[in-house]
């Protein structure tokens, strides 16, 4: 489904404010790819992320969907507006192995205050692609 963002530079406002968030820098991951309602966000393999077994941390994956969902929203709110979660479910379908991680979000249902949106977090390893986690999240626009 095609959306029409209610901001002709969303694309630059949503840059500028991935660009803020420091969890973000934290963890290496950055925003690759945003569009009308989506967005993709993309974290190359640290060790230092990793829990007891060398998978990428549960956490980890949960802040990349988290985010592109976040930003997959934020695409289609007007310019005066700040984003969070509201609410998310993930479901964790493989353990985080491989060399990258991309969380890849968009939007199933826009509102003026709640959007629901959807994202899949897949590892790549050489030429395989793994699906390793779902999340369907609703966040909420703040005005600011």
């Amino acid at each position: 489904m095609a959306f029409e963002p209610r901001d002709p530079n969303y694309a630059q406002r949503v840059r500028d404010n991935f660009a803020r968030q420091t969890v973000m820098t934290l963890i290496g991951a950055e925003l690759t790819e945003v569009g009308p309602g989506t967005c993709t966000v993309r974290l190359p393999f640290r060790p230092d992320l990793c829990q007891q077994n060398g998978y990428v941390h549960a956490g980890i994956t949960t802040t990349l969907a988290d985010t592109a969902c976040g930003y997959a929203a934020f695409s289609l709110m007007p310019a005066d507006s700040g984003v969070v979660s509201v609410e998310f479910k993930i479901n964790l379908l493989a353990p985080a192995i491989g060399e990258a991680f991309e969380a890849r979000a968009r939007v199933d249902r826009p509102g003026r205050t709640l959007t629901v949106v959807r994202a899949e977090v897949l590892a790549f390893q050489g030429e395989r692609i793994t699906e390793v986690a779902l999340m369907q999240a609703t966040m909420i626009r703040l005005a600011v």
